[in-house]
């Protein structure tokens, strides 16, 4: 078990995490479909984009695809696989609206807020996340938790993804605090958990999707949970 007393730093990832992602973003498309007039059931939308949109961060994650490439192949593919006939020029569209409104959405996972107040009075609080830069300040922003952090250190600025060892390292560097008297919490055992611990850092896992069991770390299973181990 960890011991909470010896913690100074705890680092958040944000997406799936603290901010909800899959209810913001459900409800993103359920504006850009009525924006470009495309009559599209959002449920079976979803049920097909949300694992391809995993499967696409993954490969961004390992520099296997840019940017816009993730943007645009994530769609494509869920139209493809639900037998929708969408034009380039409309894809790119709903892309461009997608990432516009997004960041307006404010709704984060229960409990978000009362664990970041408890813990925001014993720890410094920092963000790591592989999110694109002005959007993920646009979350906190928007959904009221930017207050809570003292850094955010987002892959487009460092110039490293998670798990690439540099952006742990730049983080803990930028911070002055030691990977032994700091957490990493986050729902990706790739990217946050695996990443964190092979900086020697400490690691609890928000498992908010589903991810396969394991003995690495700790695993909570909601917010709650996590604030009953600090």
């Amino acid at each position: 078990m960890i011991n909470p007393e010896i913690i100074t730093d705890i680092f958040f990832d944000l997406d799936h995490t603290l901010w909800d992602f899959e209810k913001n973003s459900g409800l993103t498309f359920d504006k850009v479909f009525e924006d470009v007039n495309m009559p599209v059931n959002l449920e079976e939308f979803l049920e097909v984009y949300n694992p391809i949109n995993h499967a696409y961060w993954k490969l961004y994650r390992e520099n296997k695809i840019t940017q816009q490439e993730l943007r645009f192949n994530r769609l494509s593919k869920t139209f493809e696989a639900l037998k929708i006939t969408v034009s380039d020029t409309i894809i790119s569209q709903i892309s461009e609206l997608y990432i516009a409104y997004l960041s307006t959405f404010p709704h984060l996972f229960e409990g978000t807020i009362d664990l970041l107040e408890t813990l925001h009075k014993r720890y410094r609080l920092h963000i790591i996340t592989n999110g694109f830069d002005e959007v993920q300040h646009f979350k906190m922003k928007n959904s009221g938790i930017q207050s809570y952090f003292e850094h955010v250190f987002t892959a487009e600025k460092v110039g490293y993804k998670k798990p690439h060892p540099q952006i742990f390292i730049e983080a803990l560097k930028v911070t002055e605090t030691q990977a032994a008297t700091s957490i990493m919490i986050g729902d990706s055992l790739e990217a946050d958990i695996l990443g964190a611990i092979d900086q020697g850092m400490y690691a609890i896992h928000f498992n908010s999707h589903g991810e396969k069991e394991h003995h690495i770390c700790p695993i909570v299973y909601s917010l709650n949970e996590l604030k009953s181990l600090f």
